[in-house]
């Protein structure tokens, strides 16, 4: 139940890949039959990917994850416009890659405007649009937020950046984040009219270790992989070319039975709320029910804490998790669920259910059985449930 952390690779995705990881090693780089052979492979990944977001293969520029994907979409955009200002607009809900560099810019004389998302966790496009200045040079706002999978407006605001462009500001650019909505949500770039869009392989069932940029012709950014001529000399290294197989192949998949597996998961989902929300009491839903990806069900549970309830379903077989993987090993409440206006408690209480396209309605039943029985342990033992029995 944590397919938004990572997911299980495919064993389609295997098969793709496994002959260039035993005969087909060449360096993508190199010049004879067995660079060219790898070579090929790549660009027909690249062509995969470019497909599922409606993308110019050519607009495509591996890395290895999200993070970097995110990294080199901000700090490069950023680098190749502080002559015509140093303004940045974000959420207050973006994920830890995203977070962190704004707050690493920040720290250097960048200003950032963090937007809230209210208590349903959606970002309105009026404050983006009374947030842009003469100074602003970048919109960095997810597609759907990883914690509670609520679905941003990005058409909207690449529509609004768009008009401001045309009105004059021309160094105006929008990246979004769509690591955890590529391949669970339709995605096109000419709709959401995004100059900058990153992907990760590993939110869609292939292997963790490679990740794709999507850099609108003519956009203009300095990279920050330094000492290569590989992908256009926006990102330098030699290519995993194993990995981007894979990647090129899950792309291809999640393109051809994204609808099967909305529907699965949404089914699954609601099943699972259903029954929790039958089963025990003082829960509460966090994020937009509605305008939300159709894996991600984010619950907090009144008086106990959500690291103690990940533990409890761990010792049951149960994997899920109380905030974003790569925040993990932290002690502070979720930074999500704060900005929905949450107090203290519910932030605590916060566990992110989410589900795959492997799923199945016993799992469901198991997980719902795993819940009941360690939130009714925990709460046995909890001051603030017996504080609140007794009034």
């Amino acid at each position: 139940m944590d397919h938004s952390a990572t997911t299980p690779i495919d064993s389609r995705v295997v098969d793709a890949m496994m002959p260039y990881l035993t005969q087909r090693f060449g360096n993508a780089s190199s010049i004879h039959q067995f660079g060219q052979e790898a070579r090929a492979a790549v660009d027909k990944a690249r062509r995969q990917i470019a497909s599922l977001i409606s993308a110019r293969a050519n607009e495509i520029v591996f890395t290895s994850g999200g993070t970097e994907a995110n990294n080199l979409a901000i700090r490069g955009v950023c680098e190749a416009a502080q002559a015509h200002g140093r303004h940045i607009i974000t959420s207050a809900i973006e994920h830890p890659s995203v977070r962190g560099v704004l707050e690493y810019l920040e720290k250097n004389g960048w200003t950032i405007t963090r937007l809230p998302v209210y208590d349903g966790g959606v970002v309105r496009i009026e404050d983006v649009r009374a947030a842009i200045r003469d100074d602003t040079v970048l919109i960095s706002v997810m597609m759907a937020n990883n914690e509670i999978g609520t679905i941003q407006p990005v058409k909207e605001i690449g529509a609004l950046v768009r008009a401001t462009r045309e009105s004059g500001q021309k160094h105006l650019s929008f990246h979004t984040d769509a690591v955890q909505a590529s391949g669970r949500i339709p995605i096109d770039v000419e709709h959401v009219r995004c100059d900058l869009l990153s992907l990760s392989a590993h939110k869609m069932y292939a292997p963790k270790g490679t990740g794709a940029l999507f850099i609108r012709r003519g956009v203009r950014l300095f990279p920050q992989q330094i000492g290569g001529h590989q992908e256009r000399e926006r990102r330098a290294g030699t290519e995993s070319v194993p990995n981007i197989v894979a990647f090129g192949k899950a792309a291809e998949l999640a393109r051809e039975e994204m609808d099967q597996r909305q529907e699965q998961t949404e089914r699954l989902r609601d099943r699972f709320e259903e029954k929790v929300q039958s089963r025990i009491d003082d829960i509460v839903f966090n994020g937009d029910r509605r305008r939300r990806l159709s894996n991600v069900s984010n619950i907090s549970f009144r008086f106990i804490e959500g690291e103690g309830l990940l533990i409890h379903l761990d010792m049951q077989g149960v994997a899920v998790s109380t905030g974003s993987a790569c925040s993990s090993g932290t002690l502070e409440p979720s930074p999500v669920i704060k900005a929905l206006g949450r107090d203290e408690e519910l932030a605590r209480g916060a566990i992110r259910f989410s589900f795959g396209k492997d799923n199945t309605d016993e799992d469901v039943d198991v997980a719902v059985e795993a819940v009941a029985r360690a939130v009714e342990s925990l709460r046995s033992i909890s001051p603030l449930a017996r504080e609140s029995l007794s009034t």
